[in-house]
C-alpha cells in the first residue's frame, strides 16, 4: 500500500533545502510519495513577524544550519542574493518580491510537471549550495534541466497564467495552516503534522506504524 504525506515547503529555508535528499531517498527506498505544496516564505506570508523576532534568532538559525548541513555532507552557504527582499536588521519586508514569487511559481509548475522533488533539490542546490549570483546566468536553467525540466517553457507557463498559480499558492497556504503549523518544512501525515527537517525520522516511525513497506 502506498503511503503519501503533504510536503509544505520554501525556497528560502534552509532546512526545507536540508531535508530534500532524505525526503527523494525515502521515495526511491520505500512506497511513499509526497504531495509537494509550495509555499511562499513565512517573512512573506506574516508582514511584520520578524519585525520583533528575538536578536539571537538568527545567528543561531544560520549556526544551526551550518553544523546540519556538515553532518549531512551538504554544501551550505547564505544565498546571495537572499530569495526575497527584507532588511535583516530591521525585519522589514518589501511588497514586491520577484525572486520568491518567480521561485514558488516554478515549484508549483514543477509538481503539476510531476518533478516536485526533483526540481526543489536541484534549484534549492543552487541557491543554498554556494551559488553566487543564482538567479543569473543559466544557473537555474541548468538546475531545472537536472530535474528533466525546460526553465524557458516553465517560466513562460507561470507568466501566462500567474492568477491560477497564485491560487494554487494561496490554497497550500491555507492546508498548511489547517494543518496545526505554519513552519516549513512541514511534513503531515493523516492529519499529524510534523515541523522541521528534524522530525524526518519521526515521520518516518509513524509511518513504519501504518504499514510502510520498501519497494519491491
Amino acid at each position: 500500500m502506498m503511503l503519501a504525506y503533504d510536503l509544505f515547503w520554501s525556497f528560502r529555508s534552509p532546512y526545507s533545502y536540508l531535508v530534500v535528499p532524505r525526503l527523494i531517498e525515502f521515495e526511491r527506498t520505500y512506497d511513499v510519495k509526497a504531495s509537494v505544496r509550495p509555499v511562499y516564505p513565512i517573512a512573506v506570508r506574516i508582514d511584520g513577524f520578524f519585525k520583533n523576532a528575538n536578536p539571537m534568532w538568527l545567528p543561531y538559525l544560520v549556526r544551526d544550519a551550518v553544523r546540519t548541513a556538515q553532518m549531512l555532507g551538504m554544501p551550505f552557504a547564505p544565498p546571495r542574493p537572499d530569495p526575497i527582499a527584507m532588511d535583516l536588521q530591521t525585519g522589514a519586508v518589501a511588497k514586491a518580491q520577484p525572486y520568491i514569487s518567480r521561485l514558488t511559481r516554478l515549484g508549483v509548475a514543477a509538481v503539476e510537471r510531476g518533478k516536485g522533488l526533483e526540481f526543489l533539490r536541484e534549484v534549492s542546490a543552487v541557491i543554498w549550495g554556494g551559488t553566487q549570483g543564482w538567479h543569473m546566468g543559466d544557473h537555474l536553467a541548468r538546475a531545472a534541466q537536472r530535474a528533466s525540466l525546460d526553465l524557458a517553457e516553465l517560466d513562460r507557463d507561470i507568466e501566462a497564467n500567474a492568477e491560477r498559480y497564485e491560487a494554487v499558492i494561496v490554497e497550500n497556504e491555507a492546508a498548511q495552516k489547517r494543518s496545526g503549523h505554519w513552519g516549513v518544512p512541514l511534513m503531515v501525515f493523516e492529519g499529524e503534522p510534523f515541523f522541521g527537517q528534524d522530525r524526518f525520522d519521526i515521520l518516518k516511525w509513524r509511518m513504519a506504524q501504518k504499514g510502510l513497506r520498501r519497494r519491491a
